[in-house]
This record gives C-alpha cells, sequence and structure tokens, in this order.
C-alpha cells in the first residue's frame, strides 16, 4: 500500500495529471555552443542537461579501437538538484550505473563504425530532479547527439511507466517512482526496437506487460515532440545561412502543455 495518495477519487494524481498524461516537455537545443552538440530537456520539474564532444581522436590510446568509435558516459549531479544531502561522485555505485545505462542505450543506436579510432564523449548534467532522471538524460543525449551532427539509426525516446492496482501510470514523479513498482524503457519510434529496459523492483508478469505497452506508446508522443525540436533548430540554421546571420543560442525552446495518453481500443 502506498504511503501517499497517488490518484485520488477523482484520477488524478498529485501534481493533477491524470494516469496517462506526460508532464510538459521543455526542449533547448544549442545551449552550449561550445560543445559540438548540447541540449537541455526538461520533463515537468526534472531538469536534464546534456553535451557532446566528438568524434574525436580518443585520449586513452589503449582503449582506441580502429574499426568503430568510443562512447565515454560521464554523469554529474548539481548540488541543488535534489534535496538529498549526500552528494553523488562520479565513482559512487548509482551514478557509475546510470552512466553504464546510457551508454548501453546509445551504443547500438549510434553509427560508431562510421568514426574509427575515435571517442565520442556524452557528459550528463542533472540541474533538477523530480524523478524520470534517466529518462530525461536519454532524450537529452538524443538531442545532443543529433545536435552534433553524430549518426544515429533512430532517435532513442525513453519515458518510464509504473503500476498502481490495474492502473497503469507515465512520466513518474519522484513520489511516484519511490511508492510503486516501476520500470524506464528506451524505444526507437521507426522500428519499435527497444534498447534499453531498467527496473529497480519487482512487478508482475502482466502488470510489466501492460506498463510496457504504454512507455512504447509514450515513445511516439515524446518522438513528436523532439523532433519538431530538432525541425525548428534546422529551420532557424538554414534561414540563417540563407541571409548569412547567426542563429542566438537558446531561441528554439519547445515547452507544450501535459500531454494526456489513452490506451488503444
Amino acid at each position: 500500500m502506498s504511503r501517499v495518495e497517488i490518484i485520488n477519487d477523482g484520477g488524478y494524481r498529485a501534481d493533477g495529471r491524470k494516469a496517462r498524461e506526460l508532464r510538459s516537455i521543455t526542449i533547448e537545443l544549442s545551449p552550449h555552443p561550445t560543445a559540438d552538440g548540447s541540449a537541455t530537456v526538461s520533463h515537468g520539474l526534472t531538469t536534464v542537461n546534456v553535451c557532446v564532444f566528438g568524434p574525436r581522436e580518443a585520449k586513452n590510446r589503449s582503449q582506441t579501437m580502429h574499426d568503430k568509435a568510443l562512447i565515454n558516459v560521464e554523469i554529474s549531479e548539481a548540488a541543488f538538484s535534489s534535496s538529498e544531502r549526500r552528494k553523488r561522485g562520479r565513482n559512487d555505485k548509482r551514478t557509475l550505473e546510470f552512466a553504464a545505462s546510457i551508454r548501453a542505450t546509445f551504443e547500438p543506436v549510434v553509427q560508431v563504425s562510421l568514426y574509427p579510432r575515435s571517442e565520442i564523449d556524452i557528459f550528463v548534467q542533472v540541474l533538477q530532479q523530480d524523478g524520470g532522471v534517466l529518462q530525461a538524460a536519454i532524450n537529452a543525449a538524443t538531442l545532443a547527439l543529433i545536435d552534433a551532427g553524430i549518426a544515429l539509426t533512430d532517435y532513442v525516446c525513453a519515458c518510464t511507466a509504473a503500476c498502481i492496482d490495474t492502473t497503469g501510470l507515465l512520466d513518474l514523479t519522484n513520489t511516484e517512482e519511490s511508492d510503486l513498482p516501476n520500470l524506464t524503457l528506451a524505444v526507437l519510434p521507426r522500428s519499435k526496437r527497444v534498447t534499453l529496459v531498467t527496473m529497480e523492483t519487482r512487478l508482475h508478469v502482466e502488470r510489466f506487460d501492460q506498463i510496457f505497452k504504454l512507455a512504447l506508446l509514450a515513445g511516439d508522443i515524446l518522438h513528436e515532440r523532439m523532433r519538431a525540436a530538432v525541425r525548428e533548430r534546422t529551420g532557424k540554421l538554414i534561414q540563417s545561412m540563407a541571409v548569412g546571420g547567426i542563429v542566438p543560442v537558446g531561441e528554439n525552446k519547445e515547452a507544450p502543455g501535459d500531454v494526456e495518453m489513452y490506451n488503444p481500443s
């Protein structure tokens, strides 16, 4: 039994959303012009910034692979990002697992064979935490890699999902993640191939199937929002090239309201 009321009698969650409603998403491309690619993504109150450098010559020659690029992922958390007093270092076990999950997500998606004897560095900074940090990091990393011009086989779109009784929930807050068995799923929208599923709690197989399918559908909505942000940024770049101007950094923010997700009939 949950310690707090996740859904009230009216069918609304603590933040005013319905069960299958996504939080508002804000996307900013190229906020850091010194990086080869960068993106800041907010899902509700969770905000993650990702900077990508590369492909570039590998720093450690012993790790250089002659037929493909090496992907490195490094995680940092802003001191003010959460209410936890304990600050996680780069060698913290959870931080290392977080980085490994992101690396495993993108290794099959980045066309590493196009960049032999090089490395691609993905730097993730968690600015604010209110649930769904991994999903925000994956979505921001996808956009930062695209911003860097690195070839991907597809977008990677991630979302959290959980189940309370028989009701599926999407895009969880920190309280919901703490109180409910949940998963984070990363999907390639075009092929519907899943590149990552993580679970930290046990989940009955029937409930797993239910929220797995729900998270797949959420990936389609996130894909549209991410594509729209990339198209807007690309349009501004083309317009800037046509007139010989410069695209101001941070002008391509996409901040739609909450999005409701329904089960298909």
